[in-house]
């Protein structure tokens, strides 16, 4: 990449982040306009659409998703550093519906219980209980928990939007056993030599805990899968879950066995 290149992305990048895009985003949209700018050796504003329509034909995507992050970095490349909205004659490709696999409640309450490593049962835990996603576990502070109101506020969730999870009493057990003995300091879950632990440390424990076949957000999706199965109702998982739209939340009413149990009912 030439220095034109380089000198143009961090201007992208400042610009960005003073526009209040989250640091995943950004690490998205500067990756794979990188990616871009590589292939060619000229100056950046000089790039025309058609060699743009020609770089995202030929890129070897690997998935739905993937192809969706290269043809939006490309666009906010043109968007936001030459001042233009790129329209480009490339379909983007429909998002695949599939639905999450969902861990049964027993067997995950049954797996976190007998985690005998207090640290790793309490971030297992806090977010099946909470449907909290990994950055908001990792990021959160020790002060956020209101134990006399049993309220936990995440600050700065995704959207950079705040919203309050109720805190169970099971829950704060299981934090106040871990904090014991742990002593963390400023945020909840301290890593082994920073202060956030990392978000590939808590797959990693979903893995060991409870299956190869798992990931940390399988845990969010447990949490209101049996939220709704219990009979909370879909609004109140909607602003638990901080869904913008109630679409999103909908995906649960797929899940549910009680829902399933209902329609074996109906035949």
């Amino acid at each position: 990449m030439n220095k034109k290149s380089k000198s143009t992305l961090e201007k992208m990048e400042n610009i960005l982040r003073v526009r209040n895009f989250s640091e995943h985003t950004i690490r998205i949209y500067i990756h794979y306009t990188g990616v871009f700018l590589s292939k060619f050796k000229k100056d950046p504003y000089h790039i025309s659409k058609k060699e743009a329509e020609q770089f995202l034909i030929s890129y070897p995507y690997t998935s739905v998703s993937n192809q969706n992050q290269v043809i939006s970095s490309v666009k906010m490349f043109f968007r936001v550093i030459a001042g233009t909205k790129l329209k480009l004659k490339i379909t983007r490709p429909r998002k695949e519906k599939k639905l999450p696999r969902v861990i049964e409640s027993e067997f995950l309450k049954t797996r976190i219980k007998s985690i005998r490593n207090k640290k790793h049962k309490a971030i297992l835990w806090l977010a099946f209980s909470t449907g909290m996603r990994v950055s908001e576990v990792i990021n959160l502070n020790i002060k956020d928990l209101d134990n006399r109101r049993m309220l936990i506020t995440i600050v700065n969730g995704k959207g950079k939007k705040d919203r309050i999870v109720p805190l169970s009493v099971g829950t704060l057990e299981v934090l106040r056993e871990y904090v014991k003995e742990h002593k963390p300091y400023l945020k909840m879950f301290n890593g082994q030599n920073n202060l956030l632990y990392s978000a590939s440390s808590c797959n990693k424990l979903v893995k060991k805990y409870i299956g190869e076949e798992y990931s940390f957000h399988s845990l969010r999706h447990a949490a209101f899968t049996y939220m709704l199965d219990n009979g909370t109702d879909i609004s109140i998982i909607q602003k638990l879950a901080g869904h913008k739209s109630h679409k999103t939340t909908s995906i649960y009413t797929h899940l549910t066995t009680k829902t399933i149990n209902q329609a074996q009912l109906a035949l």
